[in-house]
């Protein structure tokens, strides 16, 4: 059974939302364990979930063409000239 990275990213997105709603939840009894179930929701969004979202979202795309490079510079400039003389 193959999963898809889309389902997967979902997961990981709820169960670290689930954690840092559960470490406000606790946090009047067990301070300690609180924010580390807070540390961990975070650092799962973050470490976790939004690298796999990018993977998912940049496939297929050129990253050369999201530098700043000099004959990306000349296609903007370029493209400006156009957008002047068409006003």
């Amino acid at each position: 059974m193959k999963f898809k990275l889309k389902y997967i990213i979902i997961f990981a997105v709820i169960a670290s939302f689930g954690s840092i709603i559960y470490g406000f939840a606790i946090k009047e009894e067990n301070t300690r364990v609180a924010n580390k179930f807070i540390g961990a929701g975070t650092a799962g969004l973050f470490l976790v979930a939004m690298p796999l979202f990018l993977l998912k979202a940049s496939k297929g795309k050129q990253m050369k063409d999201y530098m700043l490079t000099k004959e990306n510079i000349k296609k903007m400039q370029s493209n400006e000239e156009k957008k002047t003389e068409n006003q």
